[in-house]
């Protein structure tokens, strides 16, 4: 990840920090806390009203994508030979430029260390989620705190109803770049911030959760040495409906120890 302070060098304003994600090409703009209307990026006013401090990638890209050469420039082929570039590089082009553009006195700086204001926010920042029944997701939040959220309840978001409607769309659901959302095919994005204060806290820390899954997730080989049987008499256990896969693979399902161990008695 890199760095980078904004700057605006006619106020002796920093504006906030923009963080690019180098793998994925994605950029994330945290803004100083003291940050007004009046003060902030025309294109991220309306996030500050709000009092939104985060920027989603989105808008995060569009503030970028406004201070540097367009890809569909007509000579573009000519000024990436100038540059020595091989493709088109929205970060090479904003760190040439170092941000500067004619609309407004804003630059970048590169720095290596994070403010404290972002390393206080990233604790809200998702760490895993995972998908459950009716329209219900956990999330594990960097502060170690577990959260079970009701979409359905949620105040709208952009795309809300979208993946209420499409439980495909739903259970396509991940981690976003950098924690700061949970996405829905990579799509539709769901600001951390808003799961963080939305959620009911589960008394369950994520390590909780990962050393449930190594003790009690078996596979078909696990599940015959519990039982003492055949891959056969599994199968037949489970179209006999007195075992269920949690996940079902072609190489062999997974279960739950304890549903395994139920087929003893």
């Amino acid at each position: 990840m890199k760095i980078f302070e904004i700057i605006d060098e006619e106020e002796n304003l920093i504006i906030g920090t923009l963080l690019y994600y180098e793998n994925e090409k994605e950029f994330i703009i945290e803004l100083s806390e003291g940050l007004t209307e009046w003060t902030a990026p025309l294109l991220l006013t309306a996030f500050v009203k709000r009092g939104v401090y985060t920027i989603p990638r989105d808008i995060s890209m569009l503030w970028v994508k406004e201070r540097i050469i367009p890809s569909g420039r007509q000579n573009i082929g000519s000024i990436l030979s100038t540059h020595k570039l091989k493709a088109y590089d929205e970060m090479k082009f904003l760190e040439l430029s170092q941000g500067r553009c004619s609309q407004d006195s804003m630059y970048i700086k590169k720095t290596d260390t994070l403010p404290g204001y972002v390393q206080k926010r990233n604790l809200q920042n998702l760490t895993d989620c995972v998908v459950l029944e009716h329209n219900t997701i956990l999330c594990f939040f960097n502060d170690n705190t577990v959260r079970k959220i009701d979409l359905a309840k949620l105040d709208p978001v952009d795309g809300l109803d979208k993946i209420l409607q499409n439980q495909k769309l739903f259970e396509s659901c991940k981690v976003a770049t950098g924690g700061y959302a949970a996405t829905f095919n990579n799509s539709i994005d769901i600001p951390s911030h808003i799961l963080y204060s939305s959620g009911k806290i589960i008394p369950l820390e994520y390590k909780d959760f990962i050393t449930f899954a190594k003790r009690n997730i078996l596979d078909t080989t696990n599940a015959c040495d519990e039982l003492e049987c055949s891959r056969q008499n599994i199968s037949y256990m489970v179209k006999q409906k007195q075992l269920t896969p949690v996940k079902e693979n072609v190489k062999g399902n997974l279960y739950l120890k304890g549903e395994v161990l139920k087929n003893k008695w």
